[in-house]
C-alpha cells in the first residue's frame, strides 16, 4: 500500500454540526469554516430553533461570527416537535431552511422538547416530502428498559422501517450511525435513505471512553460501541456506496461541563476533523474513496451543486493544542495534545 506525502480534494462540506450560539459560537465557527465550504448546522439551541424566523436569524448570527475573508454557508435546520405545523415547511422552504432535525424526546444534549411519537409529525413530514425538505434522525429510542447500546438497532425496528413504508419520498438521513444494523440498514434501503459517519465511530469503539480511567472527551451519543460495529461503520465507508457520507457531529462543551460528575455528551472535532477522517481512511486503505465520502456524496444526496475549490492535506505530524477557547471558558478537543499525520495545509 502506497503512503501519498499529501492528498488533495474537492473542499468538503459538514453535513452534522453543532455550533452553539454567543460567545461559544464565535469561539468554534472558524474551525469549521477553515475546513469546510458549508455544513448543516443544529438546531438544539436553548431554545430550540423551531420556526424560519428563528433559524434565519441564527442564520445571521452565524454569518456575523465569521471571520474576515471566509468562503462559509451555513445551512440551515428546523428542531421537529409533535407541534411543529405543515404550513410552517413551507415558510422554511422559502427561508432557505434545508431540513428539519428529529430527536426523540430526551435523546441527547437539549432535545427535551424533542418528539414523543412520530404519528404525530405525519402532516408535517407529508409537507416535507411535498416541499423536498430532508429529515434528518437522531436514531434511537430512550425507553429506560432498553439498553443504552441497543438503542439505535431498536429505533430501527420501532421508527425507521414504519416511516420509510409511510414516507416513501422523504429523503431521510439518519444521522451519526454507530451500529452494524444501521449500516447495513442503510445499505439496503434504498435512493431514499443516507447515513453520516462521524470520525470517532471510525476511529474507536467503547473501550476508548475506559482506557486507563474514564475518559469523557471520548463520550458523545450515540456511544461508542464495540469493535465489530467499528469495523461495520468502516466497511460501509470503504465500500463507495454514495448514500454514506461526512457528519463530524462536532459538539462543542465547555471543558468544566465534560469534566464533571455528570459530563455533557459529545466530541469536539471540528478543528482536526479532515485529519481524523484521513486517518481514518488511511487506516482501512481506502483513501481513494475519502473525496466522495468528504465532498460529493453530501451535496449530491441533497440535491445541492458541489463545491468547487480544494483542500490539501499533508503528511506532517502536528500536535494538537491541550484547550482552545470557548467563550468566557475553555474546551479540549478530541485527542488534544496528541500527535497526528494529517494537517490540512
Amino acid at each position: 500500500m502506497s503512503h501519498p506525502s499529501s492528498l488533495t480534494i474537492t473542499r468538503p462540506d459538514d453535513w452534522h454540526l453543532h455550533l452553539r450560539d454567543g460567545a461559544a459560537l464565535a469561539s468554534v465557527l472558524p474551525c469549521t469554516a477553515r475546513q469546510f465550504g458549508r455544513a448543516i448546522v443544529m438546531p438544539n439551541l436553548r431554545p430550540p430553533i423551531t420556526t424560519a424566523a428563528q433559524a434565519l436569524a441564527y442564520r445571521e448570527r452565524i454569518l456575523a461570527a465569521l471571520p474576515e475573508g471566509a468562503d462559509f454557508q451555513p445551512l440551515m435546520t428546523l428542531y421537529l416537535t409533535d407541534l411543529t405545523p405543515a404550513d410552517e415547511i413551507k415558510r422554511a422552504r422559502d427561508a432557505g431552511v434545508v431540513a428539519l432535525k428529529l430527536y426523540p424526546a430526551g435523546a441527547t444534549t437539549n432535545s427535551d422538547a424533542g418528539v414523543t411519537d412520530i404519528r404525530k409529525t405525519y402532516k408535517t413530514l407529508e409537507a416535507m416530502q411535498r416541499e423536498g425538505l430532508l429529515l434528518l434522525v437522531h436514531g434511537e429510542v430512550t425507553d429506560p428498559d432498553i439498553d443504552i447500546f441497543d438503542r439505535e438497532a431498536v429505533f430501527i425496528d420501532r421508527v425507521m422501517q414504519p416511516l420509510r413504508r409511510d414516507m416513501p419520498e422523504l429523503k431521510v438521513v439518519f444521522e451519526h450511525i454507530t451500529t452494524r444494523e444501521a449500516a447495513q440498514y442503510v445499505a439496503s434501503a434504498g435512493a431514499f435513505t443516507a447515513a453520516t459517519v462521524t470520525p470517532q465511530h471510525l476511529l474507536y469503539n467503547r473501550n476508548a471512553i475506559f482506557t486507563g480511567g474514564l475518559r469523557p472527551h471520548y463520550y458523545c451519543l450515540p456511544v461508542l460501541k464495540r469493535e465489530v460495529h467499528r469495523l461495520a461503520l468502516n466497511a460501509a465507508v470503504a465500500s463507495g456506496n454514495p448514500r454514506f457520507f461526512l457528519g463530524t457531529d462536532s459538539a462543542p462543551h465547555a471543558s468544566q461541563i465534560k469534566e464533571t460528575s455528570v459530563c455533557g455528551a459529545g466530541c469536539f472535532t471540528a478543528l482536526s476533523a479532515l485529519e481524523l477522517y484521513a486517518e481514518a481512511f488511511e487506516a482501512i486503505q481506502a483513501l481513494d474513496k475519502f473525496e466522495a465520502f468528504a465532498s460529493f456524496n453530501g451535496p449530491d444526496f441533497y440535491g445541492l451543486p458541489r463545491n468547487t475549490g480544494k483542500v490539501t492535506l499533508q503528511r506532517q505530524p502536528w500536535t494538537l493544542p491541550e484547550v482552545l477557547p470557548f467563550g468566557e471558558a475553555q474546551i479540549k478537543p478530541l485527542r488534544a495534545g496528541e500527535t497526528l499525520s494529517w494537517r490540512m495545509s
